[in-house]
């Protein structure tokens, strides 16, 4: 199935998994420290785990100490959106592509990168090692890298 077609919001949660098709579906959050993702730093991409499409580089990954993945950028071009978030008694943004709740960015990132942090949930995202990007059809990522 073309990963851009649409899919009911049923083939979604079965595809997902409950944990992430609440993460990404119904905006909520993974408890801290709980993906693999926040501990990988190996070369590669991320990519939206509904759309397929790119969304942050390896090399703009950092350790926050956060218990979250982070990251100081998105990838070029990639359809991120940004939406204030009210909710908890707090204002945020949040970051989403069309079809994805990804999670918030922060002011508190390392300057020397530009003092973004994009702190976000791993099950809303799947990563694409950089051996395998070529393979998986991103082989014109890897210059990115």
């Amino acid at each position: 199935m073309d990963q851009k077609q649409k899919r009911t919001e049923e083939q979604l949660r079965r595809d997902l998994g409950d944990a992430a098709y609440h993460v990404t579906r119904e905006e909520g959050t993974e408890a801290p420290f709980s993906h693999p993702y926040d501990r990988i730093f190996e070369e590669g991409i991320y990519v939206d785990v509904i759309t397929k499409e790119v969304l942050f580089l390896s090399k703009d990954k950092f350790q926050s100490g956060c218990g979250w993945p982070s990251f100081s950028r998105t990838a070029p071009d990639a359809p991120v959106e940004e939406k204030t978030d009210l909710r908890y008694g707090m204002r945020r943004t949040e970051v989403r592509t069309e079809s994805t709740h990804l999670g918030h960015v922060f002011e508190d990132g390392p300057a020397d990168r530009g003092g973004l942090r994009y702190c976000i949930n791993g099950l809303s995202l799947e990563f694409i090692p950089k051996a395998e990007m070529e393979a998986r059809g991103y082989g014109k990522w890897i210059p990115y890298l």
